[in-house]
Parts: structure tokens; sequence; C-alpha cells
């Protein structure tokens, strides 16, 4: 098993991309990249922990590869924007590749300069590339939450604004 460690804004947006992919095990909504020990949405909300909002994707690395989930990850947000996503602004929102060895921050890079080069965005991909620090889950409200309130998950996937950039880009979302 191998893991990815993805923010993309808001956490529960990058779930659902990855529940049916091939490969992939367990997909756990938390913070990674701060400073502060086992926080709590309010403290990482804050902006002053450190973290981002992330997903922690276990996969089979002989069905999948890292560069297969960057394919659907660039397909979830706006890596044109290191300010937050969308309607969500701050620090803790901020997308970020956290990459557990060498092959997956070259990986990373390789992805970034091909998008580039297919400008498919109206800007430069810009989403920082930092090495993993640590991983803490959330709350279990936060766990699955397309399943739990689908129809809160779906108004905020249109209201946010992410799912019209996804689809303007990429086509029909998932």
């Amino acid at each position: 098993m191998a893991y990815a460690t993805l923010a993309g804004g808001c956490f529960w947006c990058l779930v659902k991309p990855f529940a049916s992919y091939p490969g992939i095990q367990d997909i756990v909504s938390g913070y990674s990249g701060g400073h502060v020990e086992n926080p709590t949405y309010e403290e990482v909300c804050s902006d002053q922990t450190g973290h981002v909002e992330a997903v922690q994707i276990t996969y089979d690395d002989q069905i999948t590869s890292f560069e297969n989930i960057l394919d659907v990850y660039f397909k979830t947000f706006d890596p044109t924007d290191n300010g937050g996503q969308f309607f969500d602004r701050g620090q803790h929102y901020e997308p970020v590749i956290f990459y557990h060895d060498e092959e997956q921050k070259k990986a990373a890079e390789v992805k970034i300069q091909e998008l580039n080069e297919k400008n498919i965005f109206d800007k430069p991909v810009i989403t920082p590339i930092k090495p993993y620090k640590n991983f803490y889950p959330a709350e279990s409200y936060h766990q699955d939450f397309y399943k739990k309130n689908p129809q809160h998950y779906e108004q905020y996937q249109r209201g946010s604004g992410r799912k019209a950039f996804i689809e303007k880009h990429w086509g029909e979302s998932k």
C-alpha cells in the first residue's frame, strides 16, 4: 500500500472523485502540514495551526499509480489559486501536494509542467509541492460527507463555483 496526501480546498470535495477509483483502499479527510498536534476543525479554520484541509488516500500501487491519482486530483479544484478555493478563502484552504518520497515529488513536478504546457487554465498551475510532514484525521462528521449529506454536498459544489469551474475546464464533473 502507498499513500497520497493532497489538499485542494474543502476536504469534502476531494473524497468523492476518488471513492470508486480502482486501487483506492481508503480516503480520510483531515489536516496536514501544520505545527499543532491533533488540531480541531475550529483550530485549523483559525489559520493559526499551519494546517490545510487535506485527504490522505491509501492506494494499492500495483493497481494504480501516483500519476493516476494526480490526474484525478487536478480535476477537482483550481490549481491556479493558492489563496484558497472558490469562496473558501484562507491558508487552511490552500491546495498542496504533500509528497511522501522523491518519486512522488518528481511525478508532481512533471504533472504541473504538463498542465502548464497544455494551457488548460487561463493562468499557470501554481499548486505547491511540499514534503509530507503529518496528517491528522478530521472529526467523524467530516468523513464521507458526500454520502452522509448528499444534498448539502451538491449545493456546496454548485454554490461555491467548484462544479462550474471543473465542467468548464474538464467537461462533466462526477
